[in-house]
């Protein structure tokens, strides 16, 4: 049997049918990174569109996103306060009915900075987004399309008040509320829509419009033969609608994290709620399956964040350091079967092709487990070694995505001058001499090395490409750097591309390189 034979009998046959069991070759983009001559100090939703024309250009066919879903004040897209409402700061507000671009100057300002300024761009623009409300909502909420898209998404309410409340209450955390606003009947929920309706159809009124705009950017993409990736963070911030409306299927006497490792000997504490898995397979995992389902409407292809955690997480009490935890399920003997109970409804539920990040210290088993079900891993090529020894790419599982870093890992470049001990055994098996500075022949090389890999998917971090040329990165290497896990920095996940949308698309050598590389 061949691969092909292999994958379509898997139980996500329909969703490789759909994709191509063929290479396919993409960008990992940060969509805050971006800015435009239209954006308004964060990277937008419609900035996708040259971006999916360039990748057309230059041969990629999938981009993947960091999270979108909406995480208010906090800048981590992992520390979500909802599970489906997608984040309103990505909105692109010249493409909203009535807005003229005489009144997007001042916010445009922020497109200057060096850094993402999150937190004043949220400012501003919710101020616009209030005031734009008023002149249009009210014509917007009659529109039939905006009422059918309300009946079909019942969640979108509930995470309305959610944010109305947080309003009232200052922005503090649901559990500091009056008991009465903690946990809701359905008799006390009906009252509290109705009393703040205007406010809640106002959140409500976002949610409708990053639909339109994010399910018009995927049908552009799917016409020119482009594919969205999205990100499925595994868990969700203790403060958000979901843990106030689903507060029996969170365990919120604990917190997910990581055991110690030779990067963190004292562990890592999340500060995330786990789940009570008991509880949602007696529900049939409908929270994961409502949560897909929606997903479903803006990507084709999606990631599972931290997919170990769903065969086994760390759990720490509250309180705790890292190292003061254990593995739930606790016996080893129960992890298989009980990720693939949870694994298989996903895969079933939807047409989106999974890749797992399933990097670190992951059992044999657990890996083929997930190639059983048809679900990629994910390759980081310098973390690639057996028995001491580098693996060669061509050897690598097909049913797998190669890249060459991570979102959290350091770049290439910071990588090889910072890592000596990691990167010169890696320089070795190239047969290269080690110095200091990676030289453009030697990442050309290396990237070149990814795209060749026995993977079906190969994709990379957009700046990784763009270092190629100095001009299109940051003068400091560490400012290249997206986030770094374990620590609270200013830095983090407030980094923005150097060249505009517009820059770096008509940036002919780049394109003449990256598709020398494919």
């Amino acid at each position: 049997m061949n691969l092909e034979e292999k994958l379509l009998q898997t139980k996500v046959g329909p969703q490789w049918a759909h994709i191509g069991i063929k290479p396919h070759h993409g960008i990992d983009l940060p969509l805050s990174a971006l800015h435009s001559k239209k954006s308004c100090g964060i990277g937008e939703f419609y900035d996708l569109i040259p971006m999916i024309d360039w990748c057309k250009k230059v041969g990629f066919d999938v981009i993947q996103l960091l999270p979108l879903n909406d995480t208010g004040d906090d800048t981590s897209p992992f520390f979500a306060l909802s599970s489906m409402a997608l984040n309103p700061l990505f909105l692109s507000l010249h493409k909203l009915p009535g807005v003229k671009e005489k009144q997007l100057e001042e916010l445009r300002f922020f497109n200057q900075s060096p850094r993402v300024r999150y937190h004043e761009v949220q400012s501003h623009k919710f101020l616009f987004l209030r005031s734009y409300f008023e002149k249009m909502g009210p014509t917007l909420v009659k529109d039939p399309k905006f009422v059918k898209y309300v009946e079909e998404n019942e969640w979108v309410e509930t995470y309305a008040l959610f944010k109305v409340l947080k309003d009232l209450m200052a922005k503090n955390h649901w559990q500091t509320w009056p008991r009465d606003m903690q946990y809701l009947d359905q008799k006390r929920f009906d009252a509290l829509i109705k009393k703040y309706w205007p406010e809640v159809c106002f959140y409500v009124a976002l949610q409708y419009l990053c639909y339109v705009q994010l399910t018009d950017v995927r049908k552009y993409a799917n016409s020119k033969g482009v594919f969205l990736k999205g990100d499925i963070p595994i868990l969700i911030s203790p403060d958000s609608a979901d843990v106030w409306e689903y507060t029996d299927i969170f365990d919120l006497t604990l917190s997910a994290g990581a055991p110690p490792d030779q990067y963190t000997p004292e562990g890592q504490v999340w500060g995330l709620p786990i789940f009570r898995w008991n509880v949602m397979h007696q529900r049939n995992y409908d929270w994961w399956r409502k949560r897909i389902s929606y997903a479903g409407n803006f990507y084709d292809i999606y990631r599972i964040d931290h997919i170990l955690g769903f065969f086994r997480i760390w759990v720490i009490p509250h309180g705790q350091p890292g190292y003061i935890g254990k593995f739930i399920p606790d016996e080893e003997a129960h992890w298989l079967e009980h990720g693939k109970d949870i694994l298989s409804v996903l895969v079933d539920h939807s047409q989106m092709l999974p890749i797992g990040e399933d990097l670190g210290a992951v059992p044999d088993s657990v890996r083929l487990c997930l190639t059983d079900l048809g679900i990629c891993g994910t390759k980081v090529i310098r973390w690639e070694e057996k028995n001491g020894a580098f693996i060669d790419p061509l050897h690598y599982n097909p049913i797998s995505m190669t890249s060459v870093s991570t979102h959290d890992s350091e770049t290439l470049e910071l990588w090889w001058s910072e890592n000596p001990t990691e990167a010169k055994p890696y320089a070795k098996y190239k047969g290269w001499d080690y110095i200091g500075n990676l030289t453009k022949a030697q990442r050309r090389e290396i990237l070149w090395d990814s795209h060749h890999s026995a993977s079906l998917f190969h994709i990379n971090l957009i700046g990784e490409y763009l270092a190629l040329f100095p001009e299109l990165v940051w003068d400091n290497p560490h400012d290249e750097r997206i986030n770094v896990p374990g620590i609270v920095a200013p830095t983090n996940w407030t980094y923005r591309i150097r060249p505009s949308v517009e820059e770096l698309t008509s940036h002919e050598p780049l394109v003449e390189e990256i598709k020398e590389l494919l």
